[in-house]
């Protein structure tokens, strides 16, 4: 998975075959505009020692009062924000060592989405949220995520569902490539797994 995310921010390009952004050989491409088209969260967040205002606006340092709130209700950690004494203004320490893993990867969603990409990359961006959060951050994204390029990598299931394309990796290579429908009726890895999680569940 980080030589596919490397490939696609083109932080080193490939010996053969093609990375293609809207049928255009990312080679053939402004390099400073197709970063500034891609956000990315990390699976470990990674905050600054600084107020949670200023973390979120990282990804866009004009952005207005209004515009950091709104990425945070949209990465659904507003609500947690506004319950600190300082709200905002709220210190968060080296590394975010005052907030929960959560919550810092919520933030982080936040200084990606403020940064208004055309592509989002989300390599287990809500790996340390239980269910019931990643379902409200879910619905909270539905909107601001419609008219993106979304790659989500995840080990989630429920994650996956959704996709219009799922690919299957095993032993760095992808194995399987369709939709989840498409995926279940091949009766392969992923068909495997999905009724694995859903009896679990």
């Amino acid at each position: 998975k980080s030589t596919i995310l490397n490939l696609i921010a083109r932080l080193y390009d490939t010996d053969s075959g093609e990375v293609l952004i809207d049928g255009k050989n990312i080679k053939d491409l402004n390099l400073d505009d197709v970063r500034q088209n891609i956000g990315f969260v990390p699976q470990e967040a990674f905050l600054f020692s600084d107020t949670i205002k200023n973390n979120i606006k990282f990804g866009d340092n004009n952005a207005s009062e209004a515009t950091i709130e709104q990425a945070a209700k949209n990465a659904y950690i507003h609500h947690n924000i506004i319950d600190f004494n300082e709200g905002y203004n709220t210190y968060v320490g080296e590394r975010g060592v005052t907030l929960s893993g959560g919550q810092k990867q919520r933030i982080s969603i936040a200084r990606a989405l403020i940064k208004d990409p055309k592509i989002l990359i989300l390599d287990e961006a809500t790996s340390l949220l239980d269910q019931r959060a990643a379902k409200h951050l879910e619905n909270s994204l539905a909107a601001v995520l419609a008219g993106r390029t979304v790659i989500a990598i995840a080990h989630r299931l429920q994650t996956a569902f959704d996709a219009d394309l799922i690919a299957v990796i095993e032993d760095g290579q992808i194995s399987e490539w369709g939709s989840h429908n498409d995926l279940m009726a091949a009766n392969g890895a992923y068909a495997k797994l999905w009724r694995s999680w859903r009896d679990e569940s």
